[in-house]
């Protein structure tokens, strides 16, 4: 597998707005997810716990889903979502803020949501190839590829963002992909007490989750045991309390990126040397980790 990522960062941003023919969603399939985030890229249990012990709580966001037709099923706040037994079942992600990017061979910068870690004005990951960069965007596309399914590399070449995928053979040592047999308690969750929820469905759904409710999530997802349904409620309470307590400077750059920003695909007003001004007061002066730079 060999990629060309500069320039790109198609699997970063939501790009609808730009093509949205070509972009695709992540919304088909037996369980579309009940948010309107693209390409929310899963997190295992201990990248969730080793993001709290880094005070990066504040970047964490969870996803649940409709239940599909063999699923078990609970009803929250009068929506059925799909459980394991009597728990709704949901998954941790990295949030996705608006920024002023110009990615897939864009020839301005336009509000788009983004991945909390990318920096808009290189096009590359904080984190990329450190020791919190997510399993699931490191060995991205390759369950794509062993599957022979689109990956986003190609839905860019098709929208006319140059050639992406390189080489398409899957890499030999692919990890568990995150919704298989194994997933649950490691990538899937289930959230212990359902009836504590009033209120979260119509939140995730209007994108309007409050600090306390992501909190909450991440916490079940920390004290989850893999394999199982049993989640240890100390451990759960300790992570919960550190992810409320979270004010990072990916979390006060969220803030302020939504504060300024315009609509979906709207033309951010701002040149690539304005760009890089307000990202630097916004995520670098504030404690962002530097981009590696492009080999």
């Amino acid at each position: 597998m060999e990629l060309r990522c500069e320039g790109c960062a198609g699997c970063c941003v939501d790009w609808r707005p730009l093509s949205p023919e070509a972009a695709g969603s992540d919304r088909a399939g037996d369980r579309p997810p009940l948010d309107d985030v693209y390409d929310l890229a899963p997190l295992t249990r201990d990248e969730v716990a080793g993001f709290l012990d880094d005070g990066l709580g504040d970047a964490l966001v969870p996803r649940l889903f409709e239940p599909a037709e063999p699923d078990a099923r609970v009803s929250v706040d009068g929506v059925e979502v799909a459980a394991a037994g009597d728990r709704p079942v949901f998954m941790i992600g990295l949030r996705k803020p608006p920024k002023p990017v110009a990615p897939v061979g864009t020839d301005e910068p336009r509000w788009l949501d983004t991945c909390v870690f990318l920096d808009p004005a290189t096009l590359q990951c904080r984190i990329h190839g450190e020791e919190r960069y997510p399993r699931t965007c490191a060995t991205y596309p390759g369950h794509n590829l062993e599957l022979d399914a689109e990956t986003e590399c190609e839905r860019v070449e098709a929208a006319g963002g140059g050639d992406r995928l390189l080489d398409d053979e899957p890499p030999d040592d692919l990890p568990a992909p995150a919704f298989g047999p194994q997933a649950l308690g490691t990538t899937v969750f289930a959230y212990p007490d359902p009836d504590a929820l009033d209120g979260v469905i119509d939140r995730i759904v209007n994108d309007s989750l409050t600090a306390d409710d992501r909190a909450r999530f991440a916490g079940a997802a920390v004290g989850s045991r893999p394999g199982s349904l049993s989640v240890d409620r100390d451990r759960m309470a300790e992570a919960r309390e550190r992810a409320r307590e979270a004010d990072s400077w990916a979390g006060r750059a969220i803030r302020e990126w939504t504060d300024r920003a315009g609509d979906d695909g709207e033309a951010a007003d701002r040149d690539a040397a304005a760009v890089g001004r307000l990202v630097s007061e916004l995520e670098d002066d504030a404690g962002a980790p530097g981009t590696p730079g492009w080999d």
